[in-house]
């Protein structure tokens, strides 16, 4: 009877680390066809390394490898895959409670930051539009690619560009005069944004941290159970 349900458990195990192994390799996929086929916008203009497809490559990453883990610990039944596979478990649950209490604690001062970064880099694509260094031309695209995605123009309004706007800010075509421009600012456009997917990211993270203590319990009944059938160190 132990025997039948060790082995259930093991197979049920392996099944659901595979299934998570496939999502991974698909977010993985999906995180290097936007980066070598589409600009993707970053959170903010100075912080380009923080985009959408950065973000699925280093979660495609992260499931693979840790999902390759406990399938691999599972089917050869080996103690130290297992043992590894729940401390990792661990650490990412940590981690997750961690950044969510953090940007609880901390709403405040992280939306003061996002506002100073916003005024910062829109200070220096300000003072670069018109020159020709690469740098410059790096942090307009940003600013681009910002008011484009989110469909808004400056930190506040238009005028924050002063006599410098950009054709991103227009609605239509810039070829006009007086072209017509997008109202809302960025700063209000991100801050509803959070606002809006705030109750679906809580859900999203305490239905991660329920999947991760599941993995974390079937990782220690099987060590416990293949610890004493002597089978620690099989291969």
């Amino acid at each position: 009877m132990a025997q039948g349900c060790l082995k259930c458990l093991k197979y049920t195990m392996c099944a659901a680390n595979f299934l998570c192994f496939m999502c991974g390799v698909a977010v993985l996929g999906s995180g290097v066809y936007m980066l070598v086929n589409f600009k993707v916008a970053a959170l903010t203009p100075t912080l380009a390394s923080f985009n959408f497809a950065n973000m699925l490559l280093i979660s495609g990453i992260v499931i693979t490898c840790v999902s390759f883990l406990g399938f691999l610990g599972a089917l050869k039944e080996n103690r130290c895959l297992l043992l590894t596979f729940f401390l990792l478990l661990f650490f990412l649950m940590l981690v997750e409670l961690t950044v969510a209490c953090l940007l609880l604690v901390y709403e405040g001062e992280i939306g003061k930051l996002v506002t100073k970064d916003l005024n910062e880099g829109l200070k220096k694509a300000k003072g670069q539009m018109g020159n020709s260094s690469s740098t410059d031309d790096v942090m307009m695209s940003e600013w681009d690619l910002l008011q484009e995605n989110l469909d808004c123009c400056g930190i506040n309004n238009v005028t924050d560009w002063e006599d410098t706007v950009p054709k991103s800010c227009c609605l239509s075509t810039c070829s006009t005069p007086k072209p017509p421009y997008k109202k809302k600012g960025c700063l209000t456009t991100l801050k509803n944004f959070f606002e809006e997917n705030f109750l679906t990211t809580g859900i999203s993270v305490i239905v991660l941290c329920i999947v991760e203590v599941l993995g974390m319990c079937f990782a220690m009944t099987l060590f416990c159970h293949i610890s004493r059938s002597g089978l620690g160190y099989k291969l």
